[in-house]
């Protein structure tokens, strides 16, 4: 028999603990082997158990989840996924997580816990188990919160900004990549489009996270926004965001239609819209996360002349959805991390010369 995950959950409500222990032991690859009430008990039974996988509260009595997960992460880096609620405040903690090291987040509502649980079932289980697969030695090794190193970034003599859009498409393990590759771009980036998976109410805060970080523009995208170069938007979390055109340029359009692969925002959506409205002057990107989401898209980037990039196995917190869609074909180039942002400089050429 294959080896069970060993799941530890870690939440103050016993009401919570019950209900996700209930969820993920119907899961006949996982195992709950204790629960806790306290980062004080949680640490006990990490030490005790060695869980594979810690669900974690945000908000714990005595020591709180973040201050919990910065000692998981400095001194015995586990797999954890956060429970998180989904007040501002709460959303603002659950993106300082993922900062820091947490595979993901599972929203949660004060108000019907019990029915918005039922209706996570999936979610939990597939978060759990994805988290259970994930590299945690690809975290970048820089104090949370710092602002970039000073930057050194080498422009082509023909680079032109607006020559290209790129769209960028992320899942767990997206936070930090995202802000990697953003990190590496000039002031005068191409306009560039998002779709992080992430709850709603949370991606607002992730874009102002990253706008505060970056010497361009970051911003949660709203229903036709035109893009402009030095600005970067980002899908709210309960939208599907697409490419659409806009007199001699291009806009964002955000549609509330069903779940597409699974997710709203869909990375699938967004790259279909860049290859109907852009083709090849589109370059489509897919980075770390769980899933198939993004492969369909991918390829009809591919099919009309685009460039496609996919992150690395090495350099993924989870390498699910850029093998799939390098599995497929999708991607023209597999890169590690660090080395997508000087290729989306590169192709913004005005000579147009870029081989796919």
């Amino acid at each position: 028999m294959a080896k069970r995950t060993k799941v530890l959950v870690v939440d103050d409500s016993s009401l919570m603990r019950q209900m996700l222990t209930s969820i993920l032991s119907q899961a006949p690859d996982m195992e709950v082997v204790g629960t806790a009430p306290d980062a004080k008990v949680a640490r006990r039974k990490i030490n005790q158990l060695n869980p594979d996988v810690v669900t974690l509260d945000v908000e714990l009595p005595g020591m709180d989840g973040i201050a919990f997960l910065d000692k998981i992460m400095r001194l015995r880096p586990t797999p954890v996924v956060m429970i998180s609620g989904l007040t501002q405040e709460n959303s603002e903690a659950a993106l300082q997580a993922l900062e820091i090291g947490a595979v993901d987040v599972i929203a949660k509502s004060k108000v019907n816990v019990d029915l918005t649980l039922a209706e996570k079932e999936s979610e939990i289980v597939e978060k759990v188990r994805a988290a259970a697969r994930a590299r945690l030695d690809v975290l970048p090794k820089r104090d949370q919160g710092s602002p970039p190193a000073a930057r050194s970034i080498q422009l082509p003599a023909n680079y032109l900004a607006q020559s290209k859009i790129p769209v960028i498409g992320a899942s767990a393990g997206g936070v930090e990549a995202i802000r990697e590759v953003l990190d590496q771009m000039p002031k005068d980036c191409p306009g560039m489009l998002i779709a992080q998976h992430m709850p709603v109410n949370f991606t607002r805060n992730f874009a102002a996270r990253l706008d505060s970080l970056c010497p361009f523009t970051v911003r949660q995208a709203e229903h036709h926004d035109p893009i402009r170069p030095g600005t970067v938007y980002a899908a709210p979390g309960d939208r599907h965001l697409e490419l659409g055109k806009w007199r001699n340029g291009y806009r964002c359009v955000l549609g509330d239609g069903p779940l597409v692969s699974g997710h709203k925002p869909s990375v699938d959506t967004l790259f279909h819209s860049a290859a109907r409205v852009a083709g090849p002057q589109a370059i489509g990107v897919i980075l770390t996360g769980m899933g198939r989401d993004g492969t369909a898209g991918l390829q009809a980037l591919r099919q009309t002349g685009a460039l496609t990039i996919g992150q690395d196995e090495r350099t993924s917190m989870i390498y699910g959805m850029p093998r799939v869609a390098y599995e497929a074909g999708a991607v023209a180039r597999q890169l590690p991390l660090r080395k997508v942002a000087p290729a989306l400089i590169e192709a913004c050429r005005s000579d147009d010369g870029e081989d796919k």
